[in-house]
């Protein structure tokens, strides 16, 4: 081939934007043992270098500085994303929700603790639409504080401010989540090829995969029109107990959950899914790393199109309230659909019509609604109960929700003794795995020695000894700081019952 065959044309790129079609290794030998995730966090990837020690940068830190700077953001409406009612906080509540809701039980992984939102997949999941923005509003104060927030801490940090600038007491908050800055190559997500499909996770009688904790690729939890879109709250309510149980939230935690968090903001679905563009990995690069442009009228404000449905659950969606169960409760609901075309409820004989205010519009007013997945929380028994109980004891509900938020925002951080910061509550939380305060003075060179002399003349081999260690140590786990040999929990049940104990 000649030189002139050989040139790029005049002006275009000479880099080959085609997809590779050689032979790669992993095409030769699929069984291999992928081990590049053990050393997915190379130094390279790091700007901070091998020497940045966040504890020591976050002791530097002014705490009340920065949550007044977050406190001012929240009612700051910008014209390129104007806020709803002029606040910012439900969207910011939304924002930590996903950062720490895609933690799980089963081995630890996904949660806020790295800041993973940053990146993909999660940047561009379908459930976390428009959180683009929440994000970029937030760089201004980035920038301001600098390395002695982690982008982690700052995401859940924003979520407690934003409940606090609507009126609700907090729990508290612990800082200590250190950034990662590559995407994240060992979670497993689910084997589905395309968004919000699940053809994959379920086995018969809709047994979800061990390994995941969502119903659908590219969700948090579950589909809030029901399952795979059906408008069955019975359904839906299987749905949610199985997913926020793997996030280690029990039917108490999950009422309060769903309730306090849906006592704020809305949903957003004005016009047609369709005229959404790419999100933000697929998006172009004018777009300067945002996404899901919107082609509906102005694209933003009362135009705003997120997951298509169209949903303000209170009176007072910028205010704490009990307003939520008491519309749950207070209404009969009938099936209906938002202009979008998604499946979701309102009052039956139009009642509510012009409780509730247009997050944009002032003139305008609506009728509450409902999704499918808090219609569950009437029509499932044990989520009943729990729900009336709330709506007959605000204080409990308060009290409640406060917990299940530092819980969903502070599971994967591991051990107390890792948090930081002035807010950290003083109260010992039993999914902390508390270790009993410590009345005895720490053993010295000479009691060491005596212990390693009674051990070696107790009659276990070598093997036993060997073998018992182990069993001790080796369920720590890296994802969530659980396990391993502090507490010496191995002699308790359930471990002590493993049959790889040999009980």
């Amino acid at each position: 081939m000649s030189s002139q065959e050989d040139a790029a044309p005049a002006g275009k790129c000479p880099v080959n934007h085609g997809k590779p079609t050689g032979v790669q290794n992993r095409d030769w030998w699929p069984n291999q043992l992928d081990i590049s995730v053990l050393h997915q966090h190379a130094p390279q990837a790091n700007p901070l270098g091998e020497d940045f020690n966040y504890a020591e940068e976050f002791k530097k830190l002014d705490y009340e500085g920065l949550k007044a700077d977050l406190a001012k953001l929240m009612t700051d409406s910008q014209d390129w994303w104007p806020a709803d009612w002029g606040h910012y906080g439900p969207l910011m509540i939304r924002m930590a929700w996903h950062a720490a809701g895609t933690y799980r039980v089963q081995d630890g992984r996904g949660g806020g603790g790295e800041g993973q939102q940053r990146f993909a997949p999660l940047n561009s999941w379908p459930d976390n639409v428009n959180l683009d923005k929440a994000r970029r509003l937030l760089w201004p104060i980035k920038q301001k504080y600098g390395n002695r927030i982690s982008w982690a801490d700052l995401f859940i940090l924003t979520g407690n401010v934003a409940l606090e600038t609507m009126g609700f007491k907090t729990f508290g908050f612990a800082g200590g989540r250190v950034d990662t800055w590559v995407p994240l190559t060992d979670i497993y997500w689910g084997q589905e090829g395309e968004w919000l499909s699940d053809e994959q996770r379920y086995q018969d009688e809709r047994k979800l995969d061990d390994s995941l904790a969502a119903v659908q690729m590219g969700l948090i939890y579950v589909n809030p029109e029901g399952p795979a879109g059906n408008p069955d709250p019975l359904a839906s309510a299987r749905d949610i107990r199985d997913t926020f149980a793997r996030m280690a939230m029990n039917d108490y935690e999950t009422v309060a959950l769903i309730a306090g968090g849906h006592t704020f903001g809305k949903t957003h679905g004005a016009g047609d899914a369709s005229l959404v563009e790419a999100e933000p990995e697929a998006a172009p690069i004018e777009q300067q790393g945002l996404g899901w442009n919107n082609k509906f009228g102005t694209g933003k404000g009362a135009d705003t199109i997120g997951s298509g449905l169209e949903v303000i659950w209170t009176t007072t969606p910028t205010k704490w309230s009990n307003n939520f169960l008491w519309n749950l409760f207070g209404y009969e609901w009938e099936l209906t659909t938002s202009p979008a075309g998604a499946k979701q409820w309102t009052p039956k004989h139009g009642m509510g019509a012009g409780t509730v205010p247009d997050a944009h519009r002032p003139d305008v007013r609506h009728a509450p609604n409902m999704l499918t997945s808090d219609i569950a929380l009437r029509m499932d028994p044990d989520y009943e109960k729990i729900a009336r109980r709330f709506l007959e004891n605000p204080d409990e509900f308060a009290d409640a929700f406060a917990r299940a938020w530092f819980k969903l925002t502070h599971r994967d951080m591991g051990p107390k003794a890792r948090y930081l910061g002035p807010e950290v509550p003083a109260e010992d939380l039993i999914w902390q795995d508390p270790l009993p305060a410590r009345d005895f003075a720490v053993i010295d060179a000479s009691d060491i020695a005596i212990l390693k002399g009674k051990i070696m003349a107790s009659g276990l081999t070598v093997s036993e000894m060997v073998s018992t260690a182990w069993a001790s140590a080796s369920t720590f786990r890296g994802s969530d700081m659980r396990g391993g040999a502090n507490g010496a929990r191995v002699r308790l049940a359930p471990q002590k019952d493993w049959a790889v104990n040999k009980p």
